[in-house]
């Protein structure tokens, strides 16, 4: 069940992966592949790729590149993976709670999504679900800020792109780099769990 606050708020802000769409097995997936391409000594875990979510892909490159004392190239990892990852958005289905709550919202007050990922991966999941006209084309992912979640930039940014303060924002996000984010750009949040999907 999605329980969405009776606090006043102006102005919507969605995930997209793991909170809009049901992307992270996926992602999971391709994540795997791209890593054992790049000859990764390490083991990804489930657990360590959902601790991450929302995180910049070449950041958590970087991450586990000080971890375990490697030198694996963060920008050929995510190019990979993204590329694995697109040809299996066809298969990346809504998650319904939350994309029957934006729908409801829809026209009553600006919505936009921060994500992670690419803009192109998540245009694509959200037109493969009939969800992309519903947030005015304001889609804010890590190449638009100085800082990916989970600082709060992107929120900040959308907040300022729908003309609403943060304060007035409420955040849908099923990760805790995404929660941090919101709690750091002063804004009510809704945890998405992996129940939903």
């Amino acid at each position: 069940m999605l329980a969405i606050p009776d606090s006043p708020f102006r102005a919507v802000i969605f995930d997209c992966d793991g909170t809009l769409v049901d992307s992270m097995p996926l992602h999971y997936q391709a994540w795997i592949a791209s890593l054992k391409r790049h000859e990764a000594p390490f083991d990804f875990t489930e657990d360590y790729f959902y601790s991450k979510a929302g995180v910049r892909e070449q950041d958590v490159v970087k991450l586990l590149n000080a971890e375990y004392g490697t030198s694996i190239d963060p920008d050929s990892v995510a190019d990979y993976k993204a590329a694995l990852f697109e040809t299996l958005i066809p298969q990346v289905k809504a998650i319904v709670p939350v994309a029957e709550f934006a729908r409801s919202v829809f026209g009553k007050m600006p919505l936009s999504v921060a994500s992670g990922s690419e803009e192109h991966i998540v245009r694509g999941c959200l037109e493969a679900n009939g969800l992309l006209s519903l947030f005015d084309d304001i889609i804010i992912t890590p190449r638009l800020v100085a800082h990916g979640k989970p600082a709060p930039d992107m929120f900040l940014l959308a907040a300022q792109r729908m003309g609403i303060p943060p304060e007035d924002c409420l955040v849908l996000e099923d990760g805790q780099s995404g929660i941090d984010a919101a709690k750091a750009a002063g804004m009510d949040w809704v945890f998405v769990p992996r129940t939903l999907r």
